[in-house]
């Protein structure tokens, strides 16, 4: 019997994919370029499974039935480009490629016209929920060559995770690179979204003094209101949990964070794209200053820092707290989504701004109660541009306003790092002020290097120069290219 889909590699997110698809009644082929993990694998996690184990490229896809279906489960880069070269020789025209890594979304549009001239289909598929989403029901952000997607439709859908009312967390999302665009900024959130629970956390144990168990007490009532989600559920289950000697072990895990470029890559595309995604950026500048961990500690003694305790209620700040993650929550979102837009827009992705938070609805690691409230909007205005402007969000963003406000400068004074918190109520002030102070910008751009302006009694897209010192003359640097 011939498989339904083959898998190549066999690290953990391979093979619990791989087991995934069999216990809905897929027969899967399993490969690895280190062969001997075929055999570890079909002996070990799939033991009795009726997985077929493949021990080369040639034996992977005489072992499939056709159109065949191959799935790369390996290190995006070079890598993936690698597997495809040894793939293309023993491959007949319609057969499927797809890469289920944290690929580059340009790479995958590259991958995506590059086989499609050779009569071979790609999927650029994102894969999100880590090792417990890969087993039981994982978030499936597929794009790239449309005509492939009723292929493997029937095994994304069926092994993807679901909603309450069984909606599969997994649908189209576009042609080209729009899939694994998808998913690099449903991390770029994740690091928005980690950071804030990390400076929510720093705020009550530095600023309030609070105890772990008390922290843990508070962030399993959070994760019963509209902070419903995974990371405040795994927050709360990590600030509980103890070390042998009965000492909370985060209390001594080293506070340098690691990252694999998915955040670096958001922000690079929004500053491409021309979009302030304030809030992921600060997140990942954020894993920046905490790997300098020896110069950090060389500058405390040298300023002498330290955090003046947070006075008051204590009860009141943590419910100020609570409502300044929420708002900046929603701000990470609606940023997030406003770089989709743009990326759909300018690739012509014809995106489903909704179904693409129901993507995320279930199984991956952003998961949360309001994504539904954000489909909910969409659905309701397809047009809408900012998030924050839906009457659900526009109504919690101006009820958190007075106590986020509070919390971020009771950090600053406190001397309390909130890079997030503060970027996001920094954006929501300039996005929502009729007129910013770049006038004055536009005026200095123009006095030191000709660059023109707008004028507000003037229509829109006609430029000006002003000779400012006398001696400057009337030429724009607009009026001629270098």
């Amino acid at each position: 019997m011939k498989g339904d889909i083959g898998v190549i590699g066999l690290a953990v997110m391979g093979q619990n994919l791989i087991l995934n698809m069999n216990d809905h009644g897929f027969k899967v082929v399993a490969f690895n370029r280190t062969v001997g993990k075929v055999d570890d694998f079909l002996n070990g996690a799939a033991r009795g499974s009726g997985i077929i184990g493949a021990y080369s490229i040639q034996d992977l896809i005489g072992k499939l039935k056709k159109p065949r279906k191959i799935m790369m489960m390996v290190r995006a880069g070079s890598v993936v480009d690698d597997f495809i070269e040894q793939l293309l020789p023993f491959l007949d025209q319609e057969d499927i490629i797809i890469d289920g890594g944290n690929a580059n979304y340009a790479d995958t549009t590259r991958r995506t016209h590059y086989l499609a001239a050779k009569g071979i289909r790609f999927i650029g598929a994102g894969v999100s929920g880590g090792e417990e989403g890969a087993r039981f029901g994982p978030s499936i952000m597929p794009g790239g060559n449309e005509s492939a997607w009723p292929e493997v439709k029937p095994i994304f859908q069926a092994i993807a995770a679901k909603t309450k009312s069984g909606e599969p967390c997994c649908d189209w999302v576009g042609r080209d690179g729009a899939g694994h665009f998808v998913k690099m900024v449903h991390n770029g959130i994740e690091y928005g979204d980690m950071q804030l629970i990390c400076e929510a956390y720093h705020f009550m144990k530095d600023g309030l003094g609070l105890s772990y168990e008390e922290m843990h007490r508070i962030f399993s009532e959070w994760n019963k209101t509209e902070l419903d989600s995974y990371l405040i559920e795994i927050t709360a289950a990590i600030l509980a949990y103890k070390d042998e000697d009965g000492a909370p072990l985060v209390e001594k895990i080293l506070d340098t964070a690691g990252q694999k470029g998915t955040g670096k890559w958001t922000g690079i595309s929004a500053l491409d794209l021309g979009v302030p995604l304030t809030l992921i950026s600060e997140a990942v500048f954020a894993r920046c200053v905490s790997a300098l961990k020896e110069q950090r500690t060389a500058n405390a003694k040298l300023f002498g820092s330290t955090i003046v305790p947070v006075g008051g209620d204590k009860a009141r700040w943590v419910d100020d707290l609570r409502q300044a993650l929420l708002a900046s929550k929603i701000i990470s979102y609606a940023q997030g989504f406003m770089l989709i837009r743009q990326a759909g827009e300018n690739n012509n992705w014809a995106l489903d701004y909704g179904n693409t938070a129901l993507l995320w609805r279930e199984g991956c690691i952003i998961r949360s109660a309001f994504l539904g409230n954000i489909r909910d909007a969409y659905q309701a205005d397809p047009d809408l541009v900012f998030l924050g402007a839906d009457p659900y969000f526009k109504g919690l963003l101006a009820d958190c306003l007075p106590a986020w406000r509070r919390v971020v400068a009771k950090a600053v004074e406190s001397g309390i790092a909130m890079p997030c918190m503060a970027s996001a109520i920094t954006f929501l002030d300039a996005y929502a002020t009729e007129r910013l102070p770049a006038n004055l910008l536009q005026a200095q751009r123009d006095y030191f290097g000709a660059h023109t302006y707008e004028r507000t009694d003037k229509a829109r897209g006609e430029f000006f120069h002003t000779d400012w010192t006398g001696t400057g003359g009337g030429t724009a640097s607009t009026a001629y290219g270098v």
